[in-house]
């Protein structure tokens, strides 16, 4: 007779087989999911341009075009991977149906594991937008509270740094002010790493952060806030992003923050305004004046590429900065450490009584509940 916790295993384990399944019906059929079957449209396009190419003698075009290509290989290089591991699991999991009710409690910790595998795998469904598959640029500001907001952004660059490490990813930092007394006003970063954009993008609101102050002398509680941006890092390849040239005011500028032998002291740092919808970017991070203008015009191209995808007219003011401010009212998450602990995710609902543990990175709960909202 099946034990209680057999049948529940057993039970589990069908609907796990019946999920993995469904997925493994999925990728075969590839046209079903869209970034599989855009990555298929693509590669066949790409080979009709380069037969033409090859005539007109278009080296530039052709230098995308196979930079594109590189980007399709490895999709399909991770789509096989996940077909494997998919399989994979499917086989497990029938192993562990077949072992019955002898051996099912002493194979618990297998089945979590191969549940949170399951889930992991799923999240993929949810990242077939334009630009999921792509390296992110997060911009953190800091927003109300003053000293105290500068230390919140601060904490929140090493909670995002420490997220992205975790992921296997590469953080670059690309532009940075420091505040006046201690943390940061705001920074901007590169982050590279499969699906980086898509997993990040719901990160972009207000956080709110509510803690006993480090910095009052009465040790008051106090509440702070900042605002996470977050765009994808749009490459040369994609030409319908030109901007023309009479529409950007470029400006040499100096880097700013606290002095010492790491400021950059030549005016290598770049400002550029788009004239027509009044956006300014910066980029300092680079001693190469060059290289800080195309990362300034990367963002700049990704921004406007919101813009183009929303069709909404304050969708230009929101990617300005005249968007909702970092302040009370407009938060999507909070950070509570006092009275007591708590991180609650305002949109998902998703909530944590280890704030500690989410500010060292462990965003993953949160941020796989956030790509489910459409």
């Amino acid at each position: 007779m099946e034990s209680k916790y057999s049948k529940k295993i057993s039970s589990v384990l069908k609907i796990a087989k019946k999920s993995v399944n469904a997925t493994l019906l999925l990728l075969e059929q590839g046209n079903t999911i869209p970034f599989i079957s855009r990555y298929r449209k693509e590669a066949t396009n790409n080979m009709d341009e380069v037969q033409v190419l090859d005539i007109k003698n278009e080296s530039q075009r052709l230098v995308e075009i196979d930079s594109r290509k590189e980007s399709i290989l490895k999709e399909i290089e991770g789509l096989k991977k996940i077909t494997e591991k998919s399989n994979m699991l499917k086989q497990e999991i029938s192993t562990l149906l077949e072992l019955g009710d002898e051996s099912t409690i002493g194979l618990l910790e297998d089945y979590q594991k191969l549940k949170d595998e399951v889930e992991d795998f799923k999240k993929y469904q949810f990242l077939s937008h334009q630009y999921d598959e792509s390296d992110a640029i997060l911009s953190i500001h800091a927003g109300q509270g003053g000293t105290e907001a500068n230390d919140w952004t601060e904490m929140l660059l090493r909670m995002y740094t420490r997220y992205c490490d975790n992921q296997g990813w590469k953080v670059e930092v690309l532009h940075i002010i420091k505040g006046n007394e201690t943390g940061i006003s705001t920074v901007t970063l590169n982050i590279d790493g499969s699906y980086a954009y898509g997993l990040l993008k719901k990160e972009h609101g207000t956080h709110r952060l509510v803690r006993l102050s480090p910095y009052n002398a009465q040790n008051l509680r106090q509440t702070s806030f900042a605002g996470v941006e977050v765009i994808p890092e749009i490459k040369k390849v994609d030409t319908n992003l030109d901007i023309p040239e009479n529409d950007i005011e470029f400006k040499a500028v100096r880097s700013g923050g606290p002095g010492g032998q790491s400021v950059n002291k030549t005016s290598s740092a770049v400002q550029i305004t788009h004239i027509p919808t009044g956006i300014v970017v910066n980029s300092s991070q680079e001693r190469s004046q060059a290289q800080n203008r195309e990362n300034a015009m990367s963002i700049l191209k990704a921004k406007l590429w919101l813009i183009k995808e929303q069709e909404h007219k304050n969708e230009i003011s929101e990617i300005k900065g005249e968007y909702k401010k970092a302040s009370w009212g407009n938060q999507i998450r909070n950070y509570i450490l006092h009275p007591y602990k708590l991180v609650k995710d305002l949109r998902t609902g998703v909530e944590s009584n280890n704030p500690e543990s989410v500010l060292d990175g462990n965003l993953s709960t949160f941020i796989e509940a956030e790509i489910r909202i459409q």
